[in-house]
């Protein structure tokens, strides 16, 4: 995707901002467990909130954000694997659809904006296929590897009620950072 396919309407300078425009719900917060609903069309309302979205990830120094981590129950997920090069583009997906994912399975470290300080190893498929709408409501397909891939696997997550907590497979890990960091280990929704 070249810088010039953003549009003008949701452009927005990668920077800290002292009040970012949404608050990002924790983990434990009901709103983050409800399966997000598809977006019909592409309209103002829609490209203020990807804005907003922008704003609020990279004032929170994040790489990833789902609607429902700022209360908002639609299908989208904004990412930016490289917040510090002005040159390059977030990835703005509405109703993404895994299409593929590897056989190849890799182990990350992950963390989430719901879920401060937490860092866990999840394992993914290294390599994806997906589908979705772009910021203009045009149908697109991406294929990714790397940290692209587990960050748009992350996200669509959530877009499910998901949250990366829930495939860490090691439990007592686990326990041990969500009760460091005051998080209840009850909200984890282990995922058989």
């Amino acid at each position: 995707m070249s810088a010039t396919s953003m549009t003008a309407e949701v452009l927005v300078e990668k920077k800290k901002l002292a009040k970012p425009p949404l608050e990002i719900h924790q983990l434990g917060d009901r709103v983050l467990r409800s399966p997000a609903k598809r977006i019909a069309k592409v309209d103002a309302e829609i490209k203020q909130l990807i804005r907003e979205m922008l704003q609020t990830m990279y004032s929170a120094d994040g790489i990833g954000l789902a609607a429902p981590q700022v209360g908002v129950n639609k299908q989208l997920i904004v990412v930016d694997c490289d917040p510090d090069d002005a040159t390059k583009p977030p990835l703005i997906l509405m109703n993404p659809t895994l299409t593929n994912a590897s056989q190849e399975i890799v182990v990350n470290q992950e963390g989430c904006l719901s879920i401060p300080n937490v860092y866990l190893d999840v394992k993914r498929p290294t390599a994806i296929e997906v589908s979705y709408k772009d910021e203009n409501g045009r149908p697109q397909r991406l294929t990714a590897t790397g940290l692209l891939a587990c960050c748009i696997q992350h996200e669509i997550d959530h877009l499910n009620g998901v949250l990366f907590v829930d495939r860490v497979e090691n439990a007592l890990e686990l326990n041990q950072e969500l009760i460091k960091y005051g998080f209840s280990v009850k909200a984890v929704k282990p995922i058989s």
